[in-house]
């Protein structure tokens, strides 16, 4: 295991579950965390897909724990971290990073969270009402990682 990406890892958890809690944008049937996929982002651009889908499930479990997130983070945030590293790792380039998390959470994310709002939670909405929701909170924390690392461009190795 490497050291660097653990505590960097650890880190990034420990933002996501404090400031995911802190900032929360309701819209519509779901709350929206725009600073997961922020975490999402520079988990993937920072230390990969493994280590980013870990980091995502973890701050999901944390939240849910805590009392502060839905288990709707869990779909999202998981194919969203997956998309965004596996995009990054092919390209190199944030850009791509950042619609793997779009994609990932905004569209795919939202219809998996279809049968995990109406089986396990109960809520009887339809399929397509978590796209609008997820895709506004990712494309927020989209913007957010987008300056965040042209800021920490210099530090980040290829």
């Amino acid at each position: 295991m490497n050291t660097k990406k653990l505590t960097l890892s650890a880190l990034l958890i420990a933002i996501g579950t404090l400031l995911g809690s802190i900032v929360v944008i309701p819209v519509g049937i779901a709350n929206c965390y725009p600073i997961q996929h922020t975490i999402n982002i520079l988990s993937a651009v920072l230390v990969g897909p493994v280590y980013a889908v870990m980091n995502a499930f973890l701050i999901s479990l944390l939240r849910n724990m805590l009392g502060t997130g839905t288990l709707l983070a869990f779909p999202g945030s998981l194919i969203g971290a997956l998309f965004a590293g596996l995009l990054y790792k092919k390209f190199h380039n944030e850009i791509y990073a950042i619609f793997g998390e779009i994609i990932g959470t905004g569209m795919i994310g939202a219809l998996l969270a279809f049968p995990i709002a109406k089986f396990v939670m109960g809520n009887e909405a339809v399929a397509f009402a978590f796209i609008i929701p997820f895709s506004v909170s990712t494309i927020g924390g989209g913007i957010i990682a987008y300056f965040l690392l042209i800021s920490l461009r210099q530090y980040i190795r290829r």
